[in-house]
Parts: C-alpha cells; structure tokens; sequence
C-alpha cells in the first residue's frame, strides 16, 4: 500500500470517528505516530484538530518531550490536557514498582480517572500492528468495557474496510479505542515524514554520539539505541536494513510475552 492509500484510509478513518462519536479526544505521547496522527487530523480538518488533546504526563517523561509537546502544541494551537494519576504520584509509585504496576498505576488509571471525568466516548490512538505482536490482534475500532479491559478473544468484524462503530458493538462498552494508523509500518511514518516535510520531529529520534531513541517512553525504561542517523532520510535508510526490534529499548517489552498483553487487557495503550 503507497503512501497516498495509507493516508487516505486514515483519514477516512478519522471523519468516520469524527461523525460516530459524540465526544471523541486523541492521545499524544510526542513521539512519531502520535505526532503523525496530529498531523493527519489536520489533513482530515482543513489545518485544525476538532477534539482535545490529551498527554498522559507519568512525571517520568524525558525534558525532551516536555519541551516537544508544549512547543507543538502552542504552535498548532491544541486544545491540551495533561492527565495525571496525582495521588498515585504522592504516593511515590514508579519504576521500582514494577513495570506492571507502574504502567497500569500512572499511566492505564490517569487515563481512566479523566474519561470518567471529561465523559469521553471514544479515544485516538497512534498504535500500529507491526509495532508489538499484541497489537497484531487489534481491531481499527475496538470496544472497552468501564473497567477499560480490551477483551482480544471477542472483538468487532471487521472486513473490506467496514468498520462497527459504538453504536453497533457489545452493550458493555463504555468508550471505543480508534485506531487510524494500525495499518501502517515504523517506516511508512518516517516516509511519510520525510514527504511532508513540515511534520515536526521529537529530537530525540536523531543520532547524538552514536546513539538515538527508536522509540520513546518514560526515561528510566527507554534505551537508546546505537546509531548514526542525524536525519530523517538517514533514518529512512537505517530501516530498510536493520534487523533491531523497534521496541527493544523499551523495558516492558523485554519482560515476559504475556505481559505486553496482560497491560493492554487491563486497558494500557
């Protein structure tokens, strides 16, 4: 599938969620696929992007991405909350909780308790399939019940891009994960990129001393990798090589197989 199909289906995919959901918003971590989702909605919405924007801040994100997000999100004029689980984060919990429990406390809860505040019906998520093999198994539209659990034994049809909307799935569910790019690849994202050429880039991506971020997450479980790529065409060719996993520098990934599913179960993203 060439870029322009890539882009067309996402949009389309957009304005659908756009028309079927009351109270829609999008989530932005400031890395590439989530920028990228940013950046098509514009493209859907004439150059605006009609539902808030919401950053779940852990308190363990790079400065990098601080920096990143409240720059972008000036420039393009979003409508930006910041969710935060606060008392989880008096209480001290992180990394040394253990990843699961860290997760699902900062980052799986925050969200949940400002759903349940702001009354979302749906949410816009960057995930792609080739990202994770967990992520394989989702759906473009995929139901969640109120405790956020992802039921991946008894998901929506979906054939020849035609999608179940809210109205159409299980009667448990209480907010629907939309997903506009699941059908692209990590290098589709950076071709794209590198075609758009005003999509603007987390720093941290490029090659500094040898090493640079693949992908990125809160800074105690995140890794660069070795690389020497200082430009999105550099990158672009890094890929179409390398045999690296892209999310070997996370940690969560590098636990047991079931725990990526376990996580997304529970409603982490």
């Amino acid at each position: 599938m060439g870029l322009k199909e890539l882009k067309n289906k996402s949009i389309y995919i957009l304005r659908e969620a756009y028309a079927e959901f009351e109270n829609p918003a999008v989530l932005w971590s400031t890395g590439k696929d989530s920028t990228t989702v940013l950046w098509l909605c514009r493209e859907a919405f004439f150059g605006k992007i009609p539902f808030p924007v919401i950053h779940i801040d852990t308190g363990y994100k790079f400065k990098q991405m601080y920096e990143f997000r409240d720059r972008i999100a000036e420039e393009w004029g979003m409508d930006l909350v910041i969710a935060k689980n606060e008392d989880a984060m008096k209480a001290g919990v992180g990394p040394e909780d253990g990843k699961l429990e860290c997760c699902t406390t900062l980052k799986t809860e925050a969200l949940m308790k400002y759903l349940d505040k702001r009354g979302f019906d749906a949410l816009l998520l960057a995930i792609r399939r080739d990202e994770h093999g967990i992520r394989a198994k989702e759906r473009v539209f995929s139901p969640r019940d109120e405790e956020f659990r992802w039921n991946y034994r008894d998901q929506p049809l979906e054939m020849w891009d035609q999608y179940q909307s809210q109205s159409q799935s299980q009667a448990e569910t209480v907010h629907t994960r939309v997903h506009p790019i699941l059908h692209w690849r990590e290098l589709d994202v950076w071709e794209y990129t590198k075609q758009e050429k005003d999509i603007p880039v987390n720093p941290m991506y490029f090659a500094n001393d040898g090493k640079r971020y693949r992908s990125l997450g809160c800074e105690p479980c995140t890794s660069p990798i070795d690389s020497d790529a200082k430009t999105i065409e550099e990158i672009v060719e890094e890929l179409r090589t390398t045999k690296i996993a892209e999310r070997s520098g996370r940690t969560q990934d590098k636990e047991k197989a079931f725990m990526m599913q376990k996580l997304r179960a529970l409603g982490y993203m």
